[in-house]
């Protein structure tokens, strides 16, 4: 029998959290699937579409708030048996990288993609006035190159931010190619803004490289190759809202990469912004001091864990943590 001492291996030890979301389809309320069985080398640096990187987190915190009940019986009212009420769980951590993702998820409700503007633009808002015109995207464009008409690309330079979506056609429901960004309940709502789509979409990437007749985005689209019919416009900046009707909702994995010993893994199949409560308090934003007089700015993360039923016996659960042990580690 092998008397290697085999316990040390069985103490996660990390440096920070890393996360990854991924969309829920809304229609079907099916989330995205994190196989522990068949994803447990998930690369940290690429993974697997369509899961998205966010980058490190910190204070990662998480609460099962799910009450226990007891049933009692007998003369002296003796405990029985237990049951559990309503389900409950939440997280909370702060990304410390900014970009539209993120803002997005601090936020909570609609985030909006800042067109450029038209030139000459006499309608301002808060969250963008008239842009300027849509370039319409050829057939067979991917989530990585959009192919442009012969001379249409010199609309377009290296560096800028650009938003790829279908022309709003007065339909209601949810909207945004691969990823429900809003949820639109009248045309009149979004004063019939062909554009309004892509106000919202979250397929919006960086542009690497231009040519004659396409752009080379710098990461692909996160909602994937554009739809027929889709157009690009220039994004400024993102702006989020305190505020709004429409809640997101994700696929969330958490990633404790070990320095010593095995991988834990939190995945959430269906998780919501949550920003109207944080620990029984109300949410705080604070910067995180580097040396003075240079601090941070951070985006608070805070979510609410919906339900989600399990296909192998049918249990409604909010978390599954896998935990993946080093090599040699013992078992328990």
């Amino acid at each position: 029998m092998s008397t290697t001492p085999l316990r040390a291996a069985m103490v996660p030890v990390v440096r920070q959290m890393r996360a990854y979301f991924a969309p829920v389809n809304r229609t079907t309320e099916t989330p995205t699937i994190f196989d522990p069985g068949l994803s447990g080398a998930f690369p940290l640096e690429t993974p697997p579409a369509p899961w998205v990187d966010l980058g490190w987190i910190d204070n990662f915190a998480r609460w099962y708030e799910t009450p226990t009940g007891v049933v009692r019986s007998g003369a002296k009212a003796l405990a029985a048996a237990q049951y559990r009420g309503p389900l409950e769980a939440r997280v909370e951590f702060d990304f410390r990288q900014w970009g539209k993702l993120q803002m997005a998820l601090a936020g909570g409700s609609e985030h909006m993609n800042v067109l450029a503007p038209a030139s000459g633009s006499a309608s301002p808002a808060a969250s963008g006035g008239t842009p300027a015109a849509a370039i319409a995207v050829l057939a067979g464009s991917t989530a990585n190159q959009l192919l442009f008409g012969t001379g249409v690309t010199s609309a377009f330079v290296a560096g800028e931010l650009i938003a790829v979506d279908v022309d709003y056609q007065q339909q209601t429901g949810y909207v945004g190619s691969g990823i429900p960004a809003a949820y639109v309940n009248s045309a009149a709502a979004v004063n019939q803004d062909p554009s309004y789509v892509r106000r919202v979409t979250f397929n919006v990437g960086r542009i690497g490289e231009v040519t004659s007749t396409s752009v080379l985005l710098e990461q692909p689209l996160p909602g994937g190759a554009p739809l027929v019919g889709a157009s690009a416009q220039v994004v400024v900046a993102f702006v989020d809202r305190e505020g709004g009707s429409f809640f997101q909702e994700w696929s969330a994995l958490f990633v404790a990469e070990a320095e010593s010993g095995g991988r834990v893994c939190f995945y959430y199949p269906r998780l919501s912004p949550n920003p109207g409560v944080g620990a029984g308090k109300f949410l705080r934003e604070e910067s995180a001091v580097i040396a003075k007089p240079c601090s941070a700015i951070a985006l608070k993360g805070s979510f609410v864990a919906l339900a989600y039923n399990d296909t192998n016996d049918g249990q409604s659960v909010l978390c599954y943590r896998s935990y993946f042990p080093a090599g040699m580690a013992a078992a328990y």
